[in-house]
């Protein structure tokens, strides 16, 4: 009886490259496991949750203001922002200066549909649909209408606006005093 012959280092591990080979000829190609939304997505989307708001938002027109409210009994500025948002799909918290902490800075002329704008040092909020007009719950007796940014008490008291971003909905944004 013959002992095995055993294969030396070099030519075994040559034979062990043409088995790898050949199998991984014969089973093909393997797919990779997607491991979430790449930032494209996740930016379109938030782009298109954004825009979502304008439509929302002028749903409310009308609903009485009610300091610290926040549903369609009644809303605050704030209050208005964080309903409509989280209609579309986008958590804010009830505070006009925390959810300036949100998104990425705006010019004035740069202003898109969707995207929040403040004032009064922080005091006052509301969301931008367009042609310089902006959807907000104004005032005690009155109710949710539209605004136009180029009134002078909204003039003068500009603040900033903020763009919801797929990057910027950490809470993590910089000032914008633009």
């Amino acid at each position: 009886m013959s002992t095995p012959r055993r294969c030396s280092g070099n030519a075994c591990a040559q034979i062990f490259g043409l088995v790898l080979l050949s199998v991984g000829c014969w089973v093909g190609p393997v797919a990779a496991e997607p491991h979430g939304p790449d930032d494209r997505t996740r930016s379109a989307d938030v782009e298109r949750r954004r825009s979502r708001t304008v439509s929302l938002v002028q749903r409310f027109i009308g609903v009485p203001y009610l300091w610290g409210g926040e549903s369609a009994e009644g809303f605050d500025c704030s209050g208005l922002v964080k309903y409509v948002y989280a209609l579309a799909g986008i958590a804010m918290p009830h505070n006009v200066a925390q959810q300036y902490k949100y998104g990425v800075p705006v010019s004035r002329d740069e202003l898109r549909p969707g995207d929040l704008v403040f004032f009064d040092e922080l005091r006052h909020n509301g969301i931008y649909v367009g042609d310089g007009r902006f959807v907000h719950a104004g005032r005690s007796g009155g109710s949710v209408g539209v605004a136009r940014l180029e009134d002078s008490w909204f003039k003068i008291r500009w603040f900033g606006a903020r763009r919801l971003t797929a990057e910027g909905l950490s809470g993590a944004g910089a000032d914008s005093r633009r």
